[in-house]
C-alpha cells in the first residue's frame, strides 16, 4: 500500500491516485492508456501500409489507402476466396460421389440377399445313403500362421500398405478425426477498416496540396510539413479534422467546409454542385476523441477474487 500525503495514515480516504498506482505495482486488474501521438498513423498515410500514401485515394466510408497497397488487398482477397470456393466445389463433388456409391452398395447388398434366399429355396436334396466327408482337425499345438506377403515379408510396408496405414502422429489422420466441413466462401470482398464492401469501383482518388512546392532534396516520408489545404492553405497537421471533395479529388480543412463550401454547396474548384455524401471527412490519423478512433489502449491482468 502506498503512503497517503504527508504521512497521514490515519485518514480514511483512498484517493484515485493511490487506488491507480497501487492496481499498477500489484499485477492484478486492468491497465488502461491512452495512445500518443507515435501511435497514431499520419492523417495522410496508407491504412494498410501505415507510410505516406504515393497515390492516396479514399473509400465512400473516409479510409485513405495507397492505390498499389489496397489494390493488392483486394487481389489477394479475391485469390483466397477462388481458392476457397474450388476447395467447396471439390467437397460437394466428393459428398455426391459417396452419396451414389452408398446407394448402390445398399442396391447391391439387397440383390445378394434376394439370390442367397432364392438359392436356398431350390437347393439340391440331399442323399441320405451318402455319408458326409469328415472335418479335418486342427492341431492346437501348431503356431498361427501370419499373413506374409509374395516376397515372403511379413512388413505391413510392403504391396503399397504404407498409404493404407494411419499417421497417428498427425491430428488429422487419427481415427478419432473428422473431415473438416468448408463453408461456401463470400464472394464480397470487405474494407479492412470499416468491414463494409468494398470494390475498386468504390475508390476515389484524392489531390493532395503540396505545402512546399521546392522539394529541397528531401524525402515525402521525412518532411514534417506535407500539404495544406486546397482552399486556405492552412497547414494540414493531424490535429486538423480533413475532408476530401469527390467531385474534385481536393482535400480541405472541416473550417473551410463549415464556413464556405456549405453556404452554397458547391465544389470551389469545378463549379458543380454538391450533396452531402461529396464531403468525405478523412477518418483515422487524429487525436479528436470524437473522430471514431479507438485512441485507449487496454491490457487484461489477472483478476484479484476478494474472499
Amino acid at each position: 500500500m502506498t503512503r497517503h500525503q504527508r504521512n497521514a495514515t490515519a485518514g480514511c480516504v483512498y484517493t484515485y491516485h493511490e487506488r491507480k498506482k497501487d492496481a499498477a505495482t500489484s499485477g492484478y486488474g486492468t491497465n488502461h492508456a491512452r495512445l500518443g501521438t507515435d501511435s497514431v498513423k499520419g492523417f495522410d498515410c496508407c491504412s494498410l501500409s501505415l507510410q505516406p500514401c504515393k497515390n492516396p485515394v479514399i473509400t465512400p466510408d473516409g479510409w485513405l489507402y495507397d492505390k498499389e497497397a489496397i489494390l493488392e488487398y483486394i487481389l489477394h482477397k479475391k485469390q483466397e476466396i477462388e481458392k476457397q470456393m474450388k476447395e467447396f466445389e471439390r467437397q460437394s463433388k466428393q459428398e455426391k460421389d459417396e452419396e451414389v456409391k452408398t446407394g448402390e452398395n445398399k442396391q447391391s447388398q439387397k440383390l445378394t440377399a434376394f439370390m442367397k434366399n432364392e438359392t436356398s429355396i431350390s437347393s439340391k436334396p440331399l442323399n441320405p445313403f451318402q455319408d458326409a466327408p469328415p472335418a479335418k482337425k486342427q492341431r492346437t499345438d501348431e503356431p498361427e500362421k501370419m499373413p506374409s506377403t509374395s516376397n515372403g515379408s511379413i512388413s505391413n510396408m510392403q504391396t503399397g500398405r504404407a498409404k493404407e496405414l494411419p499417421s497417428f502422429w498427425i491430428p488429422s489422420h487419427t481415427p478419432q478425426a473428422k473431415a473438416s466441413l468448408v463453408k461456401k466462401p463470400d464472394k464480397t470482398v470487405y474494407c479492412p477498416m470499416s468491414d463494409k464492401p468494398l470494390k475498386m469501383k468504390h475508390l476515389l482518388p484524392v489531390e493532395f496540396t503540396l505545402a512546399d512546392k521546392e522539394d529541397n532534396g528531401k524525402n515525402l516520408a521525412g518532411k514534417q510539413v506535407r500539404y495544406k489545404c486546397a482552399v486556405t492553405h492552412d497547414i494540414l497537421t493531424n490535429s486538423i479534422r480533413c475532408a476530401v471533395i469527390k467531385t474534385s479529388g481536393k482535400v480541405v480543412t472541416m473550417d473551410c467546409v463549415e464556413k464556405l463550401i456549405r453556404k452554397d454547396m458547391k465544389d470551389p474548384f469545378t463549379g458543380e454542385s454538391l450533396k452531402e455524401s461529396d464531403i468525405i471527412p478523412i477518418k483515422g490519423g487524429t487525436g479528436f476523441a470524437s473522430s471514431g478512433a479507438d485512441l485507449k489502449a487496454k491490457k487484461a491482468r489477472p483478476v484479484m477474487m476478494a474472499s
